[in-house]
């Protein structure tokens, strides 16, 4: 009863003001959200026998270029391919646009619909053309980031719980994403 009712008021509280947004998450959290992600994404793939291991160096998340409803992500990292017994390391850089997504269901924001911008793959141990490999590499990162979240809210923390009960969207604003009330 004591949770409708917190619904109930929260709803009215924030129903008539569109342009209100009671919390806000800022580029650099989304960053080192980010990388904790991927760090865990890969433990976890490691652990379950994947030759392929993902080192984020930097992320760097820029929201609302020019105005538009998008996160451009700037990352720099290494893929390494744990085979017979040796290591080969690639260093990859790359540039996506996507649309940060609000999933209710799993309480996270994600970059969806992701546009490969710019790339590089390097090697110290090729010498020859990295194209058909950085094909790869790339289908394999934009496949990791639409499936890793940016951002996942923090049900340990007593305002972040209260917004994952309630009917909330994300839309993108210069340097932030704001939660807002989901369209009925």
């Amino acid at each position: 009863m004591t949770r409708l009712a917190l619904i109930l008021l929260l709803t009215l509280s924030f129903g008539g003001c569109a342009s209100f947004s009671p919390y806000s998450i800022s580029e650099q959290t989304l960053e080192n959200h980010l990388q904790k992600s991927i760090a865990d994404f890969d433990r976890q793939q490691l652990r379950a026998g994947s030759p392929l291991s993902v080192t984020l160096g930097d992320a760097d998340i820029t929201l609302g270029p020019d105005g538009r409803d998008v996160a451009v992500i700037d990352l720099t990292g290494q893929v390494a391919v744990n085979a017979l017994m040796t290591r080969i390391p690639v260093d990859i850089v790359l540039k996506v646009e996507g649309a940060p997504v609000y999933d209710s269901q799993e309480k996270a924001i994600y970059i969806r619909r992701l546009q490969l911008l710019d790339s590089r793959v390097e090697s110290t141990l090729f010498n020859q053309d990295l194209q058909p490999l950085t094909d790869t590499v790339m289908r394999s990162v934009a496949q990791l980031l639409e499936t890793v979240p940016v951002y996942r809210l923090d049900e340990s923390d007593p305002s972040q719980k209260l917004f994952g009960m309630v009917p909330m969207d994300i839309r993108v604003a210069p340097g932030r994403l704001e939660f807002v009330m989901a369209d009925q």
